[in-house]
């Protein structure tokens, strides 16, 4: 399998020249003083622990998978002590309030970290990575006693978190869950009932889990309004934080799984567990909706992580690998045959690849650094629209991107052909660990219904109006005779496309109020059109910055910028017009999917 190389050069473009982070930082209350030298080490050595430690472990992770065992779970060989190495370093407290034992970086930093750790080896991140969305939660809806007791052990890392929503009756429709809380006279509950597909939900890495867990109140009304938060740990413990006996949170069960086989995805029974409110009471989902939030974006690092690693290892093979002669005359005459990369098919897949990758990098840090207005902000109306944006971003940043992820990563097979196949490569198990980003923390049709459902029309287009307009403004500053062709084409075409999806989105509101199906029909078309749309205004903006650096005569890294240029060009002109066929698609009837009788689906033998 081929090594991986963290993208350093990359993330410090994206970080650095594209979004001004450091400018950024000095806004956020309490990282005035933080500077670019400090974040180049942080991120070179996060680089370091990912390549020499996690990496070597992502294969073998995959073939030993995690056991369960006389009720013990144990995971593979390597996975637990690269686990204390990552406490020792502190990197569990990179992003956590300072009071807490954090360092205070923004999460912008923490999306960093999680890119490196998850491209080496995403199995593994998933475990610190769903402990990170269990302190924000108890971080912004638990009372100080909650904070005191639980996020001191969660940021040393000697504690793990999880969240736990799904049950067997139950995925995404969580106004079906059943998990009853009974009240103590201590102020306490017992928690019972069942939850499944739980990701870190047992593991011999912590002597204890904080579980963050939907419930029902005795007298809870039916439906989502009825549905409360709880801190569940796995063991109970003592004044000090020392674990004392079991808190009857049972492991009964380990998924058998298309991918991720280094992540525990486990069987929870908790049996009049102990367990405390958070938040108000009825009010659960509102709250989870924190951990969800931080979840989604972190799949949306998966996408971001795959597509980078299959990438990586497909334009490696397609330097090495000679097959066939060009088209267009012999392209290496001392050689048997040219490589894979001097075919154009070849280098279709490989820039698809390079785009889909390198904008994803440029959405989700872009994305990360609004959810710093939201947690950091200093009044309650920068909170509120930053939550805004965020809300209308999030679903775009999971469902688009695990999509292109998917795609990205069949590619990296594809240009491997028959060996793409063969699980020694490693190129398989990329495809395998990628396609339940489509589905957990909502499918790609969950995030686009909550995306044209929820954010755009019952928002009223607010949000939308805004983020056109942002896009447009832009572009219209770079559409000038005093712009290189390529930048002006592109701006151009950026003007034009935020127009449409603001009226697009205007025709799809208007057509609801007839039909409601016209949502639920329109609403994976729209997400894809609306993440293109997104990706394609941060390829504009990367050209504009490769064109900048290039226009200097100091510039001393013109490779970098020109291929930024080129793979701008190459999105431009043959993905993002992808978003002509999805402009049609998704303003058809929906009499075409709902007319149908149910019975016609079948076909008699």
């Amino acid at each position: 399998m081929h090594q991986y190389r963290a993208p350093q050069r990359d993330m410090r473009f994206v970080l650095f020249e594209l979004l001004d982070v450091m400018e950024h930082y000095k806004k956020l209350p309490g990282n005035d003083e933080l500077d670019q030298e400090t974040v180049e080490a942080i991120i070179a050595e996060c680089a370091k622990f990912s390549e020499e430690v996690l990496a070597p472990l992502y294969q073998s992770g995959d073939e030993e998978g995690c056991k369960l065992e006389n009720g013990v779970v144990t995971t593979p060989k390597g996975f637990k002590e690269a686990y204390q190495q990552f406490v020792e370093a502190g990197w569990p407290s990179l992003g956590m309030p300072e009071e807490y034992g954090g360092q205070g970086l923004p999460m912008s930093m923490n999306i960093a970290k999680i890119e490196l750790n998850g491209t080496a080896n995403w199995p593994w991140s998933m475990y610190p990575g769903l402990s990170v969305g269990a302190m924000n939660t108890i971080y912004l809806h638990g009372s100080e006693e909650h904070k005191q007791t639980y996020l001191p052990k969660l940021v040393e890392g000697s504690w793990l978190g999880t969240m736990c929503l799904t049950e067997p009756q139950c995925g995404t429709d969580l106004g079906q869950v059943k998990t009853k809380a009974e009240p103590n006279a201590d102020g306490s509950y017992n928690i019972t009932g069942t939850k499944i597909f739980i990701s870190a939900g047992d593991h011999d890495w912590t002597e204890n889990i904080v579980h963050v867990v939907l419930a029902r109140l005795p007298d809870a009304p039916p439906g989502t309004k009825g549905i409360s938060l709880f801190i569940v740990p796995k063991m109970r413990f003592d004044a000090e934080g020392n674990v004392t006996e079991s808190n009857n949170v049972v492991c009964s069960g380990l998924e058998k799984k298309m991918g991720i086989h280094g992540s525990t995805t486990a069987v929870l029974n908790f049996e009049a567990s102990r367990g405390f409110l958070i938040g108000p009471e009825n009010r659960g989902l509102q709250c989870m909706f924190t951990f969800m939030n931080s979840a989604r974006v972190g799949t949306g690092v998966q996408a971001l992580a795959t597509s980078e690693l299959s990438q990586q290892g497909a334009l490696a093979y397609a330097k090495e690998r000679m097959s066939m002669r060009s088209l267009s005359g012999k392209k290496r005459p001392d050689q048997v045959a040219d490589l894979l990369i001097d075919h154009p098919d070849v280098r279709r897949m490989l820039l698809t690849q390079k785009a889909i990758t390198e904008g994803a990098r440029a959405m989700i840090y872009h994305t990360a650094m609004v959810a710093d207005w939201m947690v950091f902000g200093e009044t309650e109306e920068i909170r509120a629209a930053a939550d805004d944006e965020l809300g209308l971003l999030t679903p775009i940043v999971k469902g688009f991107l695990t999509e292109l992820a998917y795609e990205s990563a069949n590619h990296g097979v594809q240009v491997f052909g028959g060996h793409g196949y063969i699980r020694e490569w490693g190129m398989e198990q990329i495809v395998r660990d990628a396609r339940i980003a489509m589905l957990y923390e909502g499918t790609t049709g969950i995030q686009a219904l909550d995306l044209l459902g929820r954010k755009v029309l019952l928002g009223k287009g607010k949000m939308l109006k805004r983020f056109t307009n942002e896009i447009r403004d832009f572009a219209k500053q770079y559409n000038g005779l005093t712009q290189p062709a390529n930048i002006r084409k592109m701006a151009k075409e950026m003007q034009r496309l935020s127009r449409q999806w603001w009226f697009s989105s205007l025709r799809i509101m208007a057509n609801s109020m007839r039909n409601r199906d016209y949502v639920g029909s329109a609403s994976v078309d729209y997400l894809m059109y609306s993440g293109y749309i997104y990706m394609g205004y941060m390829w504009l903006r990367m050209a504009v910055k490769a064109r900048e650096a290039l226009a200097d005569p100091n510039c001393t890294d013109r490779e970098f910028y020109k291929s930024k240029l080129r793979t701008a060009d190459f999105y431009f002109g043959r993905i993002l017009p992808r978003t002509e066929s999805l402009a049609k698609t998704m303003l058809t009837s929906p009499s075409l999917l709902m007319e149908l009788h149910e019975d016609h689906f079948a076909v008699e033998a």
